[in-house]
């Protein structure tokens, strides 16, 4: 009895909430054509491999669709389901090489199969390239590798400035956790916490894609630790 109570004042709650809540949609311009991704560092680089470059539809716009107070009666019922507010859809398209590349990496923690298969994508507009270059791109029957000499990668892993903290010059209160929670062994101590900037490599090696004729353009400062991928 008192469950069915309480779905109904739910349910009524959510009502209200819905006829009354305005929606908001924001559009934004995407450029999918930027021949760039990032991947995990501290994979093996040479494992990188050419797959396949296919003529695909790419979304150029994405639309986020956002009812706040659905949003927030979602949460209540569902923590879960929140995930969906916004609605996100992506629309618009144009015409695009998708060229893709796989590589050997480290399992994530997710995966119950412990996968080491990895591929990502970059895309290219078709007036990238020379007629002659599309017309091999579009034989079917064309070897992977010439398809592949197509294109030329990079690699750069470009250091950078984090503030993190400076143990040497930081005083820290003594503790202990008790049932999962900190416990200050002086409740009047205070942690002295100083920071310092460093120079230390990114979580991510950043991979560029360029068709070839065409130069990759290299950040200042930035180290190539691949040059092809075949």
């Amino acid at each position: 009895m008192f469950r069915y109570i309480y779905q109904l004042i739910a349910l009524v709650t959510l009502s209200s909430l819905t006829s009354a809540a305005q929606d908001s949609t924001q559009v934004r311009t995407i450029d999918p054509f930027q021949h760039v991704v990032r991947v995990p560092a501290g994979i093996d680089l040479s494992t990188i491999r050419f797959e396949r470059a296919k003529i695909v539809k790419t979304p150029t716009q994405v639309y986020a669709r956002n009812n706040d107070a659905w949003c927030q009666a979602l949460e209540f019922r569902d923590p879960g389901g929140s995930m969906y507010c916004p609605s996100i859809q992506f629309r618009g398209s144009a015409s695009a090489y998708e060229v893709t590349y796989s590589y050997q990496g480290q399992p994530m923690s997710s995966d119950e199969y412990g996968g080491r298969y990895f591929t990502f994508s970059v895309y290219f507009r078709p007036d990238e390239f020379s007629l002659q270059t599309r017309e091999t791109l579009a034989r079917g029957r064309a070897a992977r590798s010439d398809i592949a000499a197509i294109f030329n990668m990079t690699a750069s892993q470009d250091r950078e400035r984090r503030a993190v903290i400076d143990e040497e010059s930081s005083t820290f209160c003594e503790g202990t956790y008790m049932d999962g929670v900190w416990k200050q062994l002086n409740p009047d101590c205070k942690d002295k916490i100083k920071s310092k900037i460093v120079d230390v490599l990114p979580e991510y090696v950043t991979i560029r894609i360029a068709s070839a004729g065409q130069l990759a353009a290299k950040p200042r400062g930035s180290s190539d630790v691949a040059r092809s991928a075949r």
